[in-house]
């Protein structure tokens, strides 16, 4: 009997030594990829971010943008006026 129940812990403990094995591999595997979608998610900031800071150095274009946000924002003073007008 005690033979028997040595050949079960062996059996058990070869057995989960390979399910460790194999879950070990797919955790390295799915670092590798988490790796990989990070490097990629970052160089693709990269890029944003310079094309981001050229757009910031564009003085004129930021002056478009000003003149049309002061535009809208006097457009939408003039609409609240009117909606809040007393008749």
């Amino acid at each position: 009997m005690e033979t028997n129940d040595a050949g079960k812990a062996e059996k058990f403990f070869k057995d989960f030594g390979k399910k460790m094995d194999q879950f070990m591999a797919e955790i390295k595997e799915a670092g590798t990829r988490v790796e990989g979608n990070m490097q990629d998610r970052y160089e693709e900031l990269k890029v944003a971010a310079e094309k981001l800071k050229k757009e910031a150095e564009n003085k004129d274009r930021w002056k478009e943008v000003e003149a049309s946000l002061k535009k809208a924002g006097e457009e939408l003073n003039n609409a609240v006026k009117s909606a809040f007008k007393k008749p």
